[in-house]
């Protein structure tokens, strides 16, 4: 009895054994489907581990890196197309932006050119104008002193004030001035504005209606001094102004309900006369 239970408990430890030999046989296989898998010789693998590695430990790590992969979720087998579409796009989104930083900032440079080139042009163009307005006014009023100032430190949006001070007052402002006075003043500063830059002719409509005859003939001689340069053409019904045309068209009505139109030319009605 005694031999054969000894039998028995050898034949069972064989048994164990050879499960354990068939297990580990499947490890080294799965091992080496593994490492071929991997492109990497049992060797060199054998060679590359520290002398006190520990097989649990290294389970257990193993373990740990397989629990954080599973964190991971579900891999996006088309990530890298995805990735590759994304950076596409973002090289372009990177030109398009580098073209608009190009451009702002020449459209920078350009507003800075043109408000420097406007501030020029403009404080030229007031200091000629000031200077011809400050010419004209005492041969419209037969004295006194105006001139033009500026309300604000900033040229591009800054405001021009109107000083007159026709002979005789001491007011600050055209404000002050009465009908026929600012009428003169305007008369000046536009005579002013267009010594400037004259054009081939210039229209005059009814601006000596709110003047007396004295201011009348100021602005005629006035009109008649820059006819020399520039061509008028006004439309009067007061007698001075028109003595200083030399050439007359009006319309008259010498039979009821038939106008007709009259051409005169001074200089020749004047030899007429004096034949």
């Amino acid at each position: 009895m005694e031999a054969e239970q000894a039998v028995a408990a050898v034949q069972s430890r064989s048994e164990g054994a050879r499960l354990k030999l068939a297990e580990t046989g499947v490890r080294v296989e799965q091992i080496d489907a593994g490492l071929m898998e991997l492109d990497l010789a049992l060797e060199a693998v054998e060679h590359s581990l520290p002398e006190d590695a520990d097989e649990s430990e290294w389970q257990v790590r193993v373990e740990r890196i397989g629990a954080r992969i599973q964190r991971l979720g579900p891999i996006n087998l088309a990530a890298i197309d995805e990735t590759s579409r994304a950076e596409e796009r973002k090289e372009y989104l990177d030109a398009q932006d580098d073209d608009l930083k190009t451009a702002l900032e020449t459209l920078q440079n350009a507003i800075k050119k043109i408000d420097k080139e406007t501030r020029s042009r403009f404080k030229d163009t007031f200091d000629t104008v000031n200077a011809g307005f400050a010419e004209l006014f005492p041969k419209v009023f037969g004295g006194g002193t105006a001139c033009l100032e500026m309300t604000g430190d900033d040229l591009l949006d800054t405001g021009v004030a109107i000083m007159a001070r026709p002979p005789g007052k001491k007011n600050s402002t055209i404000h002050l001035l009465s009908g026929g006075e600012k009428a003169m003043t305007a008369i000046a500063l536009v005579f002013s504005i267009f010594q400037l830059n004259p054009a081939p002719f210039c229209m005059l409509d009814e601006v000596d209606a709110p003047l007396d005859d004295a201011n009348v003939g100021r602005y005629a001689r006035l009109v008649s001094e820059m006819s020399k340069r520039v061509q008028f053409v006004f439309i009067t019904h007061n007698k001075i102004t028109m003595e200083a045309a030399e050439q007359l068209m009006g319309v008259t009505m010498h039979e009821p309900g038939v106008s007709r139109l009259v051409t005169v030319d001074i200089e020749e009605a004047a030899r007429l006369a004096a034949s």
